[in-house]
């Protein structure tokens, strides 16, 4: 999602802001860039997950569910949030902390693996005809 298209920071130039303390940690950290073979794999990450939401959004499906290996959670991504996730990690090399999603119904979410097995299903059925 573009910077522009959020709304504005209600917090923007207060020398209190609660988020300062993460932007400050955030900025402590240096972020290597991310090498020719990443980029190449997040934009065709990007690519298949626009597929994965073309068909599987008018199916009900609201996103990915992707196991967390640091927190032994599943976090449940909306498509939007997902596609602006990787495309952080693509422009800024690392992804920041994100709220997660409030409540979600597991049922309404896939995993990254069944988006691929699902697209490849549609594929190998069109190209038998």
């Amino acid at each position: 999602m573009p910077h522009d298209a959020l709304p504005p920071d209600p917090f923007a130039g207060d020398p209190d802001d609660p988020a300062r303390a993460l932007r400050d940690a955030d900025d402590d950290h240096e972020h290597d860039p991310i090498g020719e073979e990443e980029r190449a794999e997040l934009i065709n990450d990007l690519s298949d997950l626009a597929v994965y939401q073309a068909l599987l959004q008018p199916r009900g499906v609201r996103g990915v569910v992707v196991d967390c290996g640091d927190c032994d959670e599943p976090h449940y991504h909306d498509w939007a949030l997902l596609q602006a996730s990787l495309e952080q990690l693509l422009h800024d090399g690392h992804m920041r902390p994100h709220e997660p999603a409030f409540d979600p119904d597991p049922a309404d979410y896939v995993s990254w693996e069944y988006c691929r097995g699902y697209a490849d299903g549609v594929n190998e059925r069109e190209s038998a005809r």
